[in-house]
Order: C-alpha cells, then sequence, then structure tokens
C-alpha cells in the first residue's frame, strides 16, 4: 500500500475516543461528612472526663463482670438450644395434617409470642405463687413424685425457661418459613422413593431449608445474647446485673455501662463472624460463586483491586445445580 492509501485509510478511520472517568462529587462530600462526624465523636470520647476510661480499665476484667458474662453465655447458648429444638418440633407439628398437632402448636405460639418476654421471665419465677409443689401422679389420685417448685425451679432455671420457651415459638415460625421455601415436588419425590415423613424431612427437607433458617436464626441468636439483660428483673446476677451491683456502691454508672456494652459488642461481633460463615457454607448449594471472605476483601482493599469471588466446583451432570 502507497503513501496515499495509507492517508486515504487513516482518513476514514474514526478517532480514537478518549475515556473520560464519571466524577462522584456526592461521594466524596458524603466522605467528608462522615469523616467529620467520626473526628466529633472520637474528640468526644477521649475528651469528656465523665467516662473515665481508667475505671473502664479497671473493672474491665473484674471477677463480678467476668462471672456475670459467663452466666450471660450459659444463658444464651441454652436457651437457643432450647429454641432450636422446640422449634423444629413445634414447625413440624404446625404443618401435620393432625388438627391436634397443629392446633396445640398455634396455641403455643400464639401464646408464646402474644406476652412479652419480660412477663414470662416475672410469671416464671414466681411460679410457686401458683404452685407450692409440683408433683407426677394420677389426676386427682396418688403422687408417684413430687418436689418443692421454688427448688425445682431456682432463678437460673426460671429465666431459662422464660428465655427458651419464648425462643422457640420465633423459631417454629422462622423454620416452617424454611421448610415451606422447599419446593413441593421433593417431598412427592421422596415420598415416591418410599421415604417416611419422618426420613423425608430429616434427610431431604430441612437440609434444603438450612439456607433459609440459618440467617435469622443467627439474628435471634445475637438478640438472645442481648435479652438476657432482662432477666436481672428476677436478680439473677448475668453481666448486666453485676454492672448494677457494682455501680449501686462506687457511682460510677456510666463507666460500668461501657464495660458492659463493650463485652456485649465483643461477643455480638463473634456471633456477627461465625454467622456470616455458616451463611457462605449453606450458600454453596444455591450460588456458583461465593461471596468473598473479610479477609478476601481486605486484600483486594490494599492490592487495590476487587477482591475475587470463590467459585464453586460443579459435579459433571450435575449443571443444573448440583454443587460440591
Amino acid at each position: 500500500m502507497n503513501s496515499l492509501d495509507k492517508g486515504k485509510a487513516e482518513e476514514g478511520r474514526p478517532e480514537t475516543i478518549k475515556a473520560v472517568p464519571v466524577r462522584h462529587p456526592g461521594r466524596w462530600a458524603g466522605a467528608v461528612v462522615i469523616a467529620l462526624l467520626a473526628a466529633m465523636l472520637l474528640s468526644a470520647l477521649f475528651t469528656n472526663p465523665a467516662f473515665k476510661w481508667d475505671i473502664v480499665g479497671q473493672y474491665l476484667f473484674h471477677d463480678s463482670i467476668v462471672h456475670g458474662m459467663v452466666v450471660t453465655l450459659e444463658l444464651t447458648v441454652l436457651a437457643m438450644l432450647m429454641g432450636v429444638v422446640g422449634g423444629i418440633v413445634l414447625a413440624v407439628m404446625r404443618l401435620s395434617p393432625n388438627p391436634l398437632l397443629s392446633g396445640t402448636a398455634w396455641m403455643y405460639i400464639w401464646v408464646f409470642r402474644g406476652t412479652p418476654v419480660l412477663v414470662q421471665l416475672v410469671f416464671w419465677n414466681f411460679l410457686g405463687l401458683i404452685w407450692a409443689k409440683l408433683s407426677i401422679g394420677v389426676p386427682w389420685g396418688p403422687e408417684f413424685w413430687s418436689a418443692n417448685t421454688n427448688v425445682l425451679i431456682p432463678t437460673f432455671v426460671a429465666a431459662l425457661l422464660g428465655l427458651g420457651l419464648n425462643e422457640a415459638a420465633y423459631m417454629a415460625e422462622i423454620v416452617r418459613g424454611g421448610i415451606q421455601s422447599v419446593d413441593e415436588g421433593q417431598t412427592e419425590a421422596a415420598h415416591a422413593l418410599g421415604m417416611s415423613r419422618f426420613q423425608t424431612m430429616r434427610r431431604i427437607i430441612l437440609p434444603q431449608a438450612m439456607r433459609v433458617i440459618i440467617p435469622p436464626t443467627g439474628n435471634e441468636t445475637i438478640s438472645m445474647l442481648k435479652t438476657t439483660s432482662l432477666v436481672s428483673v428476677i436478680s439473677l446476677e448475668e453481666i448486666f446485673r453485676a454492672g448494677q451491683v457494682i455501680y449501686s456502691r462506687n457511682y460510677q454508672n456510666i463507666p460500668l455501662l461501657i464495660v458492659v456494652s463493650l463485652w456485649y459488642l465483643f461477643f455480638t461481633s463473634l456471633l456477627t463472624i461465625g454467622q456470616y460463615y455458616i451463611e457462605r457454607y449453606y450458600a454453596r448449594g444455591s450460588n456458583r460463586t461465593l461471596p468473598p471472605t473479610p479477609l478476601q476483601r481486605l486484600r483486594g482493599l490494599f492490592a487495590g483491586k476487587p477482591a475475587p469471588k470463590t467459585g464453586v466446583d460443579v459435579v459433571p451432570g450435575l449443571e443444573g445445580g448440583g454443587h460440591v
């Protein structure tokens, strides 16, 4: 091609596009406002003498505070176990074709969701005023076993019953929603293979419903950790009650409330991280790519590029959704 032909070709070629990045002044303005507010908050936290951070450090690992936190964690774990197991049973009863089972489950959920948990805690604590003793035997007949109600249900057990039985009502609705999210064809296919209702629920329905059940269950667990503070009304010394007892003696209300809040924030953060990884685990059955972990996001932030999504291997022959 001679120079004349090259010149004609260059004249007919379109000009190179100059890409100009889109400007986002609103984002920068919002970032500046947030930075100013954060600086003001930090200044208030560390310059206001009312916070008394030296006293916060003094009582952060106080024996009473640590013991109260142990009681709080015990209540949280045991109440959630009671709530999850009871919720599964109630959800299965609610979905049962037997009207007696479904009606009983509906009545339980109606009562325990319809009354405040604080009222239920006080009620269980005063159960001895209704029945001085609890017994097992024939109605209007001989008793095989009996025990004093206040001895059988001390303060810790009353708190556990109030929290756990109330939680079971909420978990029942969460589990019921998860079960109903699974396609009915799964149940029909399992029954066609000769599986019983119990086997179908345990092996087919519940494993698939977990993806829907886990997120609200994690939220309920975090909420339960904080709801345990209500048991202070029945004089059970969990962490909030322990803080109250200390500041009732030394009148350092704000520092002790900060100590209690820091412990709540610490364990809430741990539960949030655990919930994230459990949700990510059960998302493998529905997503081809998993969201990046916080560590991957942090690495991507320092590397100056978005964090890569983790791929989910697909089993050959199950391209429609079977993952490993």
